[in-house]
């Protein structure tokens, strides 16, 4: 007799087939909405020479074999810097539906790889790009129009502080007040305290009863790739970060720049994202010497922004898992 051994390795997948018809056409839908605009879907490497500075992300790496040897590659947390490129060539208005890659992220919310649809407005501010992303929500989502406040309108609302001109112990005070843990921030920074009453007091009351809520002007120190607004003395305005994230139901979805145009100082944001990475023990990363050119050679006035597609299919059907909209999410993969 043959005794037949059944494998209790789990092949299924994470997602029910439903699910992956939906997936389907949510991007028929925004592929639909970005062809009425005028908008040109653009594929970019998910491999290259260089990494993200950011402190905060973790770029996965591998050496691949070619004609002159072998050397190391990273996997994109993002498709930006390539589709800048494509914007100093002449591209206009492009998007892009593509995977991306992040390190030590696995949660309800999180997997190590992503889906990002990501677009670009050459001539938009970020005022204007909140607009079309206002549209887009409302056409795969059906939400009203958004709610919009800035940053320092929230932390004022839900924390009573201004967080433009707040101190670290100030922040530091407010967290004990509200009875918030806050273990490990010995050294923290006014930015690590900023994120942390940001996340736990602010972040999820955003977008609640089904409208989105569009938070701008963030703190100058939180500029990333944004411009900044210089600050205005005569009307009390602190400097900002020309910047978005959109919320829907505490869900963070998407992140939104009016594009720092100007080469010298993104290479000077970059050295010192290396010099934070190098305080805190991180490894060091290339450069993406490309970005640097194409900034020098010109994008123009635009507006970016990047929205996970995982997630927004979440919102979509109701469930509260990530693993539930993924055909193998990472411990199936």
């Amino acid at each position: 007799m043959t005794t037949v051994r059944r494998s209790t390795v789990t092949w299924r997948p994470s997602a029910d087939l439903e699910t992956l018809r939906q997936r389907s056409r949510l991007y028929a839908e925004i592929r639909s909405f970005f062809e009425a605009r005028g908008v040109l879907e653009v594929e970019t490497p998910l491999l290259a020479a260089a990494a993200a500075t950011d402190l905060h992300l973790h770029s996965l790496s591998c050496r691949v074999s070619l004609a002159s040897g072998q050397r190391p590659l990273f996997l994109q947390t993002s498709p930006e810097f390539a589709m800048k490129r494509l914007l100093a060539a002449g591209s206009g208005p492009i998007f892009q539906i593509c995977k991306a890659f992040r390190d030590a992220e696995q949660g309800s919310r999180h997997n190590p790889e992503f889906t990002m649809l990501e677009w670009y407005r050459p001539g938009f501010d970020h005022h204007q790009l909140m607009d079309e992303m206002d549209a887009l929500l409302a056409a795969v989502l059906g939400t009203p129009a958004a709610r919009r406040q800035t940053y320092g309108q929230l932390f004022a609302q839900h924390l009573k502080l201004d967080p433009h001109s707040a101190t670290p112990h100030d922040l530091a005070r407010r967290a004990a007040e509200i009875e918030l843990r806050a273990q490990g921030m010995e050294t923290a920074s006014r930015d690590d305290w900023l994120h942390l009453l940001w996340s736990h007091a602010v972040e999820p009351a955003l977008g609640s009863g089904g409208r989105p809520t569009f938070v701008f002007d963030f703190p100058a120190s939180q500029a990333a790739l944004a411009r900044l607004r210089p600050a205005a003395p005569e009307t009390g305005q602190a400097a900002v970060a020309e910047r978005f994230e959109v919320y829907l139901n505490g869900v963070e979805l998407a992140n939104g720049f009016h594009e720092l145009a100007d080469a010298e100082e993104q290479r000077r944001r970059f050295m010192a994202d290396l010099e934070a990475r190098r305080a805190s023990g991180r490894p060091a990363v290339p450069l993406d010497e490309r970005l640097l050119a194409a900034l020098e050679a010109g994008i123009g006035d635009c507006a970016g922004v990047a929205m996970g597609l995982d997630r927004l299919l979440m919102l979509r059907l109701g469930v509260d898992n990530i693993a539930g909209v993924l055909a193998f999410a990472v411990d199936r993969a």
